[in-house]
């Protein structure tokens, strides 16, 4: 692949994930949490639903999310925040999420185990006769099955209370398909887009949130043989180059073809169903 070609692609993409290098971070704050309040507004429903991991994403679009309920409280006085606890078991980095819930102060918060059920939904597909490659393939597809058990619980709060579900996907992400398909990726409100990741760590610190969660190294935590994985090492990419690539700077060649060939790959993640 040429230099031409890459530096045309870089274009294209960021163009397609609406990137905005230049973006003052104060203002898309005031930008999305308008975004927020609006979607409140005209869909007709009062909460807004969020799981919390203890990432910098999940926390970012927390206090995104409880600073817009309160301000919607002026026109929607039910307007709240819940915000959600998913643990697969014991979750191992259980103190950062409560760091982050510290930070958010959220309306409420709801705690959910999703190992029984997803536990369940393994061992009827194995029942079934469903079979894996080896037991790598086995923890890859739990790891989805956990993904979606947890959109099944915010989609079942949001159904009960009157809400919409917040994903936490932003550009570094999407760009690399770095999500399940109808699990994080599924969600009514997507307030993080088109920011890099360095973006939503400086949105991060700008909302108050403590500093070990807008320097703590990303994981997806998905996977139970290779537990806390960090998102860089399953990538094969780091952030900062992915970050560089999308704001249209120079990258090394490989990982440029690394992202690209990614971004090709994950195309499904990013459009609707296809149809005849």
């Amino acid at each position: 692949m040429t230099h031409d070609d890459i530096d045309q692609l870089q274009r294209i993409i960021a163009r397609e994930l609406e990137v905005q290098p230049g973006a003052d971070i104060r203002d898309e704050i005031q930008r999305r949490q308008a975004f927020l309040i609006d979607q409140l507004h005209t869909t007709g429903q009062h909460c807004l639903v969020l799981g919390i991991s203890g990432g910098v994403d999940s926390t970012s679009a927390g206090l995104l999310a409880q600073r817009a309920v309160e301000a919607a409280r002026e026109r929607l006085p039910e307007a709240r925040f819940i915000a959600m606890r998913l643990p697969y078991g014991e979750q191992q980095d259980d103190d950062d999420a409560r760091q982050a819930l510290d930070a958010i102060q959220p309306d409420e918060c709801l705690t959910v185990n999703i190992k029984p059920a997803s536990d369940a939904m393994l061992e009827a597909l194995e029942q079934a006769g469903l079979e894996f490659r080896d037991q790598a393939h086995r923890d890859f597809v739990m790891g989805n099955i956990k993904a979606r058990q947890r959109m099944i619980a915010q989609y079942a709060v949001a159904g009960a209370q009157g809400g919409l579900v917040i994903g936490t996907d932003q550009a570094a992400e999407a760009v690399m398909g770095f999500y399940t398909k109808h699990g994080d990726g599924a969600c009514d409100l997507v307030p993080l887009a088109g920011l890099t990741k360095g973006q939503v760590r400086d949105m991060a610190a700008q909302l108050g949130a403590p500093d070990t969660l807008v320097n703590k190294v990303p994981t997806a935590d998905l996977e139970s043989l290779r537990p806390q994985l960090s998102d860089e090492e399953a990538l094969g990419v780091s952030y900062a180059a992915i970050d560089r690539f999308l704001t249209g700077e120079s990258v090394a060649p490989e990982d440029a073809e690394r992202i690209i060939a990614t971004w090709r790959r994950t195309a499904h993640k990013r459009a609707m169903p296809r149809t005849p």
